[in-house]
């Protein structure tokens, strides 16, 4: 058995599980779950159309690599998107969801065979855990760079040593952020591309998010804000994104890469080895989703409807406010509540059956503190009925407990 494995911590939602053990919810009250980001509005028709019609791919072995079209698809949308212009033959590859590809990028990439000088890989905190699973199984140490409530929640990339830095391989950036909805802005990419020139790490963009945004400028992209810095040879630099959230397809599990040629080229050879093909099926439905921008907009416009309406009323009792991008809300509990995170999510659940997740277990311990400590992160993926109803009932919990 590889030893690897029992340095993994239990997934987010195994914790939930556990201490929802023995917990009763208030019959009288239907559940309602903002725990798990699972899209849940509507698969677009065209979508499902564009699968069904291409079932007699089922009987053909796909490329690693996947169609030329699916490749210029990819690189069409990133050049209307960002206006960032890549090699779709070199500089792109399809991926089974952007989870499957964190994990095994990190596989590909870490170098770890000189234990005397341990490689790292920097993730921020709180933090997606497919990040630290991806580091401890590549044979790294993961290293928590902290978020910063003072200022939106940005990582702050300035508290990570500089013997760390020498150390680091590979840096995990999430922006638009998982818990937080934080969007990296453009000082912040230079600082990140110029420790990577100092140091040679690679930096590991997820921009899943980056379709569901809330104002009228749209999140910068990592291969964007490195093509305004001159750099469009995007070295160093992998950016992955999906159609998930997008496109509310989470069951497609599809997604792509693109960036550093060098870097997917050594990717795809993983992968070729790895068995990771996109099925042609899954192909002809993502050249379709890409192509079309009209169900994205109609999407975002759901979202921004339902995060003006259920904001503000949390914030009448959490401290919360409208994030960024993405479709979480990461809300703090009041500290006269007596409640740390797991103790809020548990009671929430036994009194107004309503699930939460603890902000603690998206985060991990560091420098004598856990930046997830006292919060919860909502999803608010539900439709707006649901998310209302389960707002005013978080409302009336917080008051019931004040009195």
């Amino acid at each position: 058995m590889n030893p690897l494995l029992s340095a993994l911590q239990p997934y987010p939602f195994e914790r939930l599980r556990q201490l929802f053990q023995g917990v009763a919810p208030n019959p009288a009250l239907r559940p309602i779950s903002l725990g798990i980001g699972e899209p849940r509005h509507p698969t677009p028709q065209f979508i499902k159309d564009a699968l069904t019609a291409s079932l007699t791919g089922l009987a053909v072995y796909p490329a690693t690599a996947g169609d030329p079209k699916l490749r210029e698809s990819f690189a069409g949308w990133l050049r209307r998107r960002y206006a960032v212009a890549v090699d779709a033959a070199t500089q792109v590859l399809p991926v089974n969801g952007s989870r499957e590809a964190l994990f095994a990028f990190a596989q590909t990439l870490v170098d770890a065979r000189t234990p005397a000088d341990k490689p790292v890989v920097v993730c921020p905190n709180p933090f997606y855990q497919i990040y630290e699973g991806a580091a401890l199984l590549s044979g790294a140490e993961p290293y928590y760079a902290p978020s910063d409530p003072a200022r939106n929640f940005a990582v702050d990339w300035d508290s990570v040593p500089k013997a760390v830095w020498a150390r680091t391989q590979l840096i995990f950036v999430c922006s638009p952020g998982n818990p937080t909805g934080a969007v990296m802005p453009a000082d912040e990419w230079k600082k990140l591309f110029a420790l990577s020139d100092r140091y040679g790490f690679v930096i590991a963009s997820d921009e899943c998010y980056s379709e569901i945004y809330f104002r009228d400028e749209p999140p910068l992209g990592g291969l964007e804000a490195a093509a305004k810095l001159g750099r469009a040879d995007f070295r160093n630099l992998v950016a992955f994104t999906s159609l998930s959230k997008r496109s509310n397809v989470p069951g497609l599990r599809s997604g792509f890469v693109a960036g550093d040629a060098a870097l997917l080229k050594a990717f795809l050879l993983f992968r070729t080895y790895h068995g990771s093909a996109m099925s042609p099926v899954v192909q002809a439905a993502s050249i379709a989703a890409w192509g079309d921008e009209a169900h994205v907009e109609a999407n975002r416009a759901l979202y921004r409807a339902k995060f003006a309406a259920v904001t503000p009323l949390l914030a009448g009792v959490l401290d919360v406010a409208l994030p960024d991008a993405g479709f979480y809300l990461w809300a703090g509990i009041p500290p006269e509540l007596g409640l740390d995170d797991p103790a809020f999510a548990r009671e929430l659940l036994a009194h107004y059956n309503v699930t939460v997740l603890p902000g603690s277990y998206l985060a991990r311990g560091a420098a004598g503190a856990n930046p997830g400590a006292g919060r919860v992160r909502m999803a608010l993926v539900v439709d707006t009925g649901e998310c209302l109803e389960a707002a005013q009932r978080i409302v009336d919990f917080v008051r019931s407990r004040r009195v």
